[in-house]
């Protein structure tokens, strides 16, 4: 990595002591040069120390609060201040450390407040305007003990016409005042590019907050849809074998042919659930694991329906109508959940002489499933109770396409489910 790029990284990530650093060299270097700018010419130099000291502790007051320029701007502006005014007042009239004055206006404009940062400016042209009256107009300081020195310090114009002062003081006052002036812009169009530097990284960081929160949505609602299709696989088939094997038991013992049976049944829907949660997990694994095994759909209803049978609850089940375009996109699919779901709630909930009636209507505007029974219903025992999983994630399921859900108890006895599946028109 190229020395000087890695200085500058490591000032940047420092800027504090950056500015500790240049506050050091600035009072190192600077204060020197005003205390020779406030020396005679000639003779009498032990009569002046005392201006030499005060010129020193000036240009020190000055330059040392550069250092906290960054996270204090006002209070280093304040102080910068009060050291020029006391030149200004008391001491000599240009002295090397008044280049504190645009350094700290610039810093105001780029880092202070924007009170401070038009106060600051206003503050310093109001000083560029006095120190041109004060150069063209004030008397010769008392360290001058003569015109030669007056002359060489830059220090009083006695005896110039009132022409000429003026154009002196104007002079000196436009200078000035073009110098604050540029360092002003500089600075605050430091400002506008920080805040502009600033929102792009605040509206970086809230790209990748949206990011994640979609990403977590998206795991959620992924996580919702497995746990919907394990709930329909997992709950139909293993609620089908543990009906056939709870019969085949008691059967066996009076006709084994029946047993056998009932074993071949439990045989047949365990592997058809084995192959659903193979297709399942195969999504979970990648696109690559995902067999290309087609979703159940309205076509196999009636081997749903067969298979419910086989649990020994008695289902009366009718198509009725014609429909008049095909479903959305999965719309089949939910139909056959809902079917599903339906009738395997009547197996585990309606009691042992349940019976149901299904029913596929279509109308003009999409596919009507209802499903009916007569057993306990809503009034099962807790013992027998899911976790609404099922339900719930049928309501999910059909909502997708626009669909609705109603499950409650009938009047009288027994469990409703009524579901729509509407048409997508174009």
């Amino acid at each position: 990595m190229n020395p000087l790029r890695r200085l500058d990284t490591w000032f940047r990530s420092h800027p504090i002591l950056m500015d500790v650093l240049v506050a050091c060299l600035l009072v190192l270097f600077i204060p020197p040069l005003a205390v020779g700018a406030v020396a005679p010419v000639s003779g009498g130099m032990d009569r002046f120390w005392p201006w030499q000291l005060f010129a020193f502790l000036c240009a020190v007051g000055q330059l040392a609060p550069w250092a906290i320029r960054r996270w204090r701007p006002v209070l280093s502006a304040g102080i910068v201040v009060f050291f020029c005014v006391l030149q200004l007042v008391l001491g000599a009239d240009l002295l090397p450390s008044l280049i504190a004055v645009p350094m700290t206006v610039h810093n105001l404009a780029a880092h202070g407040p924007r009170w401070a940062s038009f106060a600051g400016l206003g503050t310093a042209l109001t000083g560029a305007v006095l120190n041109g009256i004060k150069v063209a107009y004030a008397p010769a300081p008392p360290y001058s003990p003569d015109a030669a020195a007056v002359m060489d310090n830059g220090s009083g114009f006695e005896g110039q016409p009132a022409g000429e002062l003026a154009v002196i003081a104007s002079a000196i006052a436009i200078a000035c005042a073009a110098i604050v002036l540029a360092a002003w812009a500089f600075g605050d169009l430091a400002r506008t590019r920080r805040l502009a530097m600033e929102q792009l990284r605040d509206r970086a960081r809230q790209l990748e907050v949206e990011a994640a929160q979609e990403r977590a949505l998206a795991a959620a609602d992924e996580r919702n849809h497995i746990a919907r299709e394990m709930h329909d696989i997992v709950a139909h088939s293993l609620q089908v074998i543990i009906t056939q094997a709870d019969g085949g038991r008691y059967a066996g013992a009076q006709d084994p042919a029946v047993a056998v049976g009932t074993l071949q049944t439990i045989s047949d829907t365990g592997r058809r659930a084995l192959g659903e949660m193979r297709r399942l997990l195969g999504v979970l694994r990648g696109p690559e694991a995902v067999e290309l095994h087609p979703q159940p759909g309205l076509a196999d209803v009636d081997d749903l329906v067969d298979t419910i049978r086989l649990t020994g609850l008695e289902v009366d089940f009718a198509v009725e109508g014609s429909p008049r375009r095909e479903l959305p996109a999965g719309g089949e699919l939910a139909a056959y959940r809902a079917l599903q779901e339906a009738l395997t709630n009547t197996v585990r909930h309606g009691g042992p002489s349940a019976r149901a009636m299904a029913r596929l209507g279509w109308t003009a505007r999409g596919l009507e499933i209802s499903v009916d029974d007569d057993g306990r219903g809503a009034a099962a025992s807790v013992q027998t109770r899911g976790s609404g999983q099922g339900l719930t994630g049928l309501r999910e399921r059909i909502g997708l396409f626009g669909g609705s859900v109603t499950a409650a108890p009938r009047q009288g006895g027994g469990f409703s489910v009524q579901a729509t599946v509407p048409y997508q028109e174009i």
